[in-house]
């Protein structure tokens, strides 16, 4: 029986048409020339992922109590491009509602390319603009999903100075129900050396984690409460308290979530 099996199959390939035994990419290939198949093929792979596409997220907009000495927080991304390449946008930064001012914030240009499935590498420029010090960093970083669903953005900063700093955030999403998301998140932020123009003492020098449960009324619409707690470590603690400010606070946090 598998003599016979064998044979069926062996007439079978010697029967197909020419174009199935040479391997070609589709039968299409027998009746159209080249320059066609390659464009139709360039169209097809534009239409299954290669389209460009627009994403904006709000992920934090935010009241932060900051024992007595309430900000307003935003966090914020957005990108353009493909499933491979993309250009990546990012800004983050603090209002004092107590003085009326910004406190300082941040924006990131970046040029982003899938290496896996699941991460991005980045590289591009950042721009810190702060009331006393301005500074520009080159960046190369990593994004992406972590196993178990861990969402994760690491970067390491290099200054026009010379100074190096780096940057690691991670945040999983809960669902308790199909609406009420649970967000736990965590910051962490480093130096290689002390910059006391910024206020940062060598290694670990602040840390960020807190909690926000969220409810989203549209998926593109989500109020939210939660809880920060923040806390300054090393040399920067007392950077901080040679300028008067707090070491650590613990807010309670009042916003929405956006996207587009």
């Amino acid at each position: 029986m598998a003599r016979l099996i064998t044979s069926a199959a062996l007439a079978l390939a010697l029967s197909a048409p020419a174009f199935a035994q040479e391997g070609q990419w589709s039968a299409a290939d027998e009746y159209y020339d080249t320059v066609e198949m390659d464009e139709a093929r360039r169209q097809l792979q534009h239409e299954g992922g290669g389209t460009r596409h627009l994403f904006l997220q709000a992920d934090r907009l935010e009241y932060q109590s900051n024992d007595g000495a309430p900000l307003l927080v935003w966090d914020a991304q957005g990108w353009y491009g493909g499933d491979l390449n993309r250009i990546w946008v990012k800004t983050e930064g603090e209002h004092s509602l107590a003085e009326d001012s910004i406190e300082g914030f941040e924006v990131e240009a970046l040029y982003s390319r899938a290496i896996t499935p699941y991460f991005d590498l980045q590289a591009g420029l950042r721009q810190d603009f702060d009331p006393d010090f301005e500074t520009t960093y080159a960046v190369v970083g990593l994004q992406g999903l972590a196993p178990y669903w861990f969402e994760v953005d690491g970067a390491v900063y290099l200054s026009d100075l010379g100074d190096l700093t780096a940057g690691f955030e991670a945040e999983y999403e809960l669902l308790l129900t199909q609406r009420l998301v649970l967000q736990p998140r965590a910051e962490l932020s480093f130096s290689a050396q002390d910059v006391p123009e910024l206020g940062l003492g060598a290694g670990l020098s602040s840390a960020e984690a807190g909690a926000r449960l969220r409810y989203e009324i549209d998926r593109q619409f989500a109020p939210y409460i939660g809880v920060s707690w923040q806390e300054k470590f090393g040399k920067t603690v007392d950077f901080a308290q040679l300028e008067g400010e707090d070491t650590h606070s613990v807010s309670f946090v009042l916003g929405v979530r956006l996207w587009y």
